[in-house]
Parts: C-alpha cells; structure tokens; sequence
C-alpha cells in the first residue's frame, strides 16, 4: 500500500525562500491574521505521461491579480510578474520531488503589523505549499441542503475575490450542512437565487442544456467551471450562464459540482429530493470523464491547459 502524502513534510514557498513547513509563520499582529486580508488560488498539479504538469496556471496567477485588485492590495503586482510566480511554482515542485497528484495554495498575506482596516501600500508577502489532492466531496456523488445562510452579495465582500476572512461566509453554510446530515449547502444570494456550494460552482442540465448561475450571481468566477463551459461547447452541448431558481434543482434531469478541489462530482440529491434517482447522469459523466482526462495530460486539447514541470 502506498504511503500517505504528508504535506508537513514538505517544503513551503515563502516569497523567493523555501522554509520547512513548521517555519512557515505569520506574526499575530498581522492584518492577515487580524482582518482575515489575503487572497488566494488553489490549482492542481498532476501526473501525466510528460512528467507532473499545473493545470491553467496562468488563470490562476491572474485571478490571484484580480483578487488583490480588487481590495487594494497593490503591492502584490509590483513584486510578481507571471514570470516569477510561474517560475517558483516550478520550483516548489522540483524542491519537494512531487511526483503524485497534488494541490498547491497560493495565498498572498498583508503582512503589515496593526495597521488598522486599510490595504494599500502595506507589506506582503506570498505563501505557497503543496497538499494532498483529495476531494472535498464524496467522489461517488454529494447530497445538499439549501444554506441558512446567505451568500455575502458583492456589494458587501466580493464573492468574485478569493479572500481568506470572506470564507467565514461558506464556513457556516457548510457546517450547518454537516450538522444536518448534509455534505454540503447550496448558498442562495439576496435575491433566492442560486449562487454556488460553500466551495465550488454549481452545473444543471435540464433537455440537454448545460445551466450555470451567471457570473452576476454572487458566485466565484471558477476556473474549472470556465473549463468546464469550454469542453461542453467543444462537446456541442448547449450552455447558459444564468440566473437560477432553487426549484429548477429540484426538477433538473442532472446536477454536478465543479472546482479544483471538488473535481467534477454528481449531486444525488438537493433538500431530501432525489437528482436522477440518486444516480450519475450522462453529462456528467461524460464532462468528468475529459475533465480526468485533461489533468492528466490524455485529453486531445490537454496541451491548452497544462504546463509541464
């Protein structure tokens, strides 16, 4: 049996250095502790026949931009071109000898001590380190419970930002899940419309057509999900990005979840009513299918997607 990836033994990216992971440290102090204020990617890499290869990591360095740009942390840009993320990217994997599936979090911290509830002009630095690549969702298929909760609408924290003390927002519609014998929620936003899981985008397929929440939704604008819009119409499967109503669910044909982290996982059932009879529809199945495929480097237009390490 093979042994269990150990992230804590690995080395962790600290700007340009590379620390053992239990040195790996934030001051208390800090407005990324204190304000919850980074922002953050998480991306796959994955073992292919080429050797290991990071899956649309240039998407991911500019929604790490954008992320930053948005709350006005501009000293991020100035520091890391895509160059010299990429590069030490790359060598994060070479330093730990990777050779397995893994995730790689890339966060970028204020680091300024007590500086009050501003952003500009404040030190930061980035973080990165590698982790096992499991899924946050049951593989076999998920079953979901409308939130109590409420997605945090952009007006008030940006969903569309990937910022660390914003997740505090999924925290509570995941675990009220849980602890409702759920595996996880579906948020609504302030309107009663579908937004997403507490961390990954939501797809429905009614007659055929592939139906995801706009990008107006409240939603993280994910990766994957744009991945997965982008193999459907190679696929000739219609798509449409907009807004929807949680009782569209209850009646869709299939239902799956998308995300780095969640892959591409069926949803069985929403609020105790059963998806497809509890079972795994064909779209879905088929779009997992390329989407495995694709991460590792076996899918025709994989090259589109990956950079070898």
């Amino acid at each position: 049996m093979a042994s269990k990836f150990d992230f804590k033994k690995q080395k962790i990216a600290i700007d340009d250095s590379f620390v053992p992971f239990d040195r790996a440290q934030l001051h208390i102090a800090s407005s990324a502790v204190l304000y919850g204020l980074s922002v953050y990617t998480v991306f796959a890499v994955n073992k292919t026949n080429r050797g290991m290869a990071v899956f649309r990591l240039k998407d991911h360095y500019q929604r790490l931009i954008e992320s930053a740009h948005i709350m006005g942390i501009d000293s991020f840009v100035a520091k890391w071109d895509f160059d010299h993320f990429s590069a030490t990217v790359l060598n994060l994997i070479d330093t730990n000898n990777i050779d397995t599936d893994v995730f790689i979090r890339a966060t970028v911290h204020v680091t300024e001590l007590v500086p009050g509830t501003r952003s500009r002009g404040l030190n930061t630095v980035l973080s990165m380190f590698i982790y096992e690549a499991m899924s946050i969702l049951p593989k076999s298929g998920a079953r979901l419970k409308t939130s109590v909760w409420r997605r945090i609408p952009d007006y008030a924290i940006p969903a569309r930002a990937k910022v660390n003390g914003a997740y505090v927002n999924s925290v509570l519609g995941k675990q009220d899940a849980i602890d409702s014998g759920y595996d996880d929620c579906i948020f609504l936003d302030v309107a009663g419309h579908v937004c997403e899981l507490s961390a990954a985008n939501i797809f429905l397929i009614r007659n055929g057509v592939l139906i995801t929440p706009d990008t107006t939704s409240d939603i993280l604008e994910g990766i994957n999900r744009k991945t997965i819009m982008e193999y459907a119409k190679a696929e000739g499967i219609p798509v449409q990005e907009r807004t929807v109503d949680l009782t569209e669910l209850y009646i869709a044909d299939e239902i799956f979840a998308c995300g780095t982290s969640a892959y591409v996982t069926p949803i069985l059932q929403v609020d105790a009513r059963d998806i497809n009879g509890g079972k795994t529809g064909p779209i879905t199945k088929l779009i997992a299918k390329i989407h495995f495929a694709t991460l590792h480097g076996t899918h025709n237009a994989d090259s589109d997607y990956l950079t070898l390490v």
